[in-house]
């Protein structure tokens, strides 16, 4: 009697009824990311009565998270988001049975997670996560339902499904190889307005529900563009030519072995991190030049002498660095490792060139609320 009152409104929709509702019961999705993305894919997965769902996330809640992650509140800041998400969305739910893996993503896990899903669905914010979903579901042949956001744009595309044709696409069919970590958008530097995630998030899993169920067209082999500025939305085709890479692996023996953060340009083979307890002695030497690669608008703002070159325009301005022992920080330091290597290949051996582990919300944590 649950089961009917519950999806009601399911039931008496035409066109799907008890049949669909049954398919989305025996189905089972795995949500990679928590954040912008993965909160709203997975509020309505679960609201629908999908009955299995796996949610992927390493990482803990922040305030800046709230404005747009909806799913959380002011009381769960620190706690992982897998597991705040899992614990919010069974009592949304205690009909579904949802997994929380609290973890990074790797080669080294991810045949064993994504083999006994039948829907993935990629809510991740970089290319090295976004590059090895998009191999592993090709490799598994597993239909992959794609989310991006920046600013006030988002996009929507379903991978490796075949259209009445028989083609498939994957995200290499359009973009083949990753851009360079300096042009490589993040929403920690450019923002994002918060409205936007749940909107393509609720698209994405709009088609994941009609991957499910065989009800409505997904967007398969086609990429939809949202701007919410204009309210602008376009669907366009993606070319289904054959885009792979030479480096791109080809088994899964390969894909154990690939090295994404190579592939994307984020490995550090020359750059060793500072810890919080060593940062937290060095503001005030007078030998050490602190590069802060923030927007200028972010906050906190620095409170002790730093040079402010943002990571957008570090390749045309890293010539005013005139101090041989160099830190680069930024908020949670994604950006100041791809901005300490540049530096070390542009400056050469002869600079001592590190970032802050973490960035300034590590070292905030670290430091009971003070920088340093």
């Amino acid at each position: 009697m649950e089961i009917e009152e519950r999806y009601a409104r399911h039931y008496s929709l035409n066109g799907f009824g008890p049949q669909a509702q049954k398919k989305l019961q025996q189905a089972s999705v795995l949500v990679v990311g928590a954040g912008g993305l993965g909160c709203p894919v997975l509020q309505y997965l679960v609201a629908a009565g999908v009955g299995k769902i796996g949610i992927i996330d390493h990482d803990r809640i922040a305030l800046s998270n709230l404005q747009r992650q909806v799913l959380f509140d002011s009381t769960q800041i620190g706690e992982y988001k897998a597991q705040a998400a899992a614990n919010k969305l069974k009592l949304l739910n205690p009909l579904v049975n949802i997994q929380e893996y609290i973890l990074y993503l790797s080669t080294e896990n991810a045949i064993e997670l994504l083999e006994g899903y039948d829907v993935i669905v990629d809510c991740t914010d970089n290319f090295s996560t976004r590059y090895m979903l998009t191999d592993i579901c090709m490799l598994l042949e597993q239909p992959l339902v794609f989310g991006a956001i920046f600013e006030y744009e988002g996009q929507v595309a379903v991978f490796n499904v075949s259209d009445e044709n028989g083609n498939k696409t994957t995200y290499r069919n359009l973009f083949p190889t990753p851009p360079s970590p300096l042009d490589a958008p993040d929403c920690n530097e450019n923002g994002v307005l918060g409205v936007l995630p749940g909107l393509i998030g609720v698209l994405q899993a709009s088609e994941a529900i009609k991957l499910l169920t065989g009800v409505g067209q997904p967007l398969v082999n086609k990429l939809m563009i949202m701007n919410v500025k204009d309210n602008r939305t376009i669907v366009v085709d993606i070319p289904v030519e054959n885009r792979q890479v030479p480096s791109q692996p080809q088994s899964l023996a390969e894909f154990e072995d690939f090295d994404y953060a190579y592939h994307c340009g984020l490995k550090l083979n020359s750059v060793d991190p500072i810890s919080q307890q060593e940062f937290a002695l060095l503001p005030n030497s007078d030998d050490v030049l602190i590069v802060d690669v923030r927007n200028t608008n972010e906050l906190p703002k620095l409170s002790f002498p730093h040079l402010q070159i943002p990571l957008k325009e570090l390749h045309d301005k890293f010539k005013k660095i005139d101090k041989y022992n160099v830190i680069v920080i930024c908020q949670e330091g994604k950006r100041s490792s791809t901005a300490a290597q540049f530096l070390a290949d542009k400056l050469g051996a002869n600079y001592s060139i590190r970032n802050l582990e973490g960035g300034i919300s590590a070292m905030l944590t670290y430091n009971d609320g003070k920088i340093c």
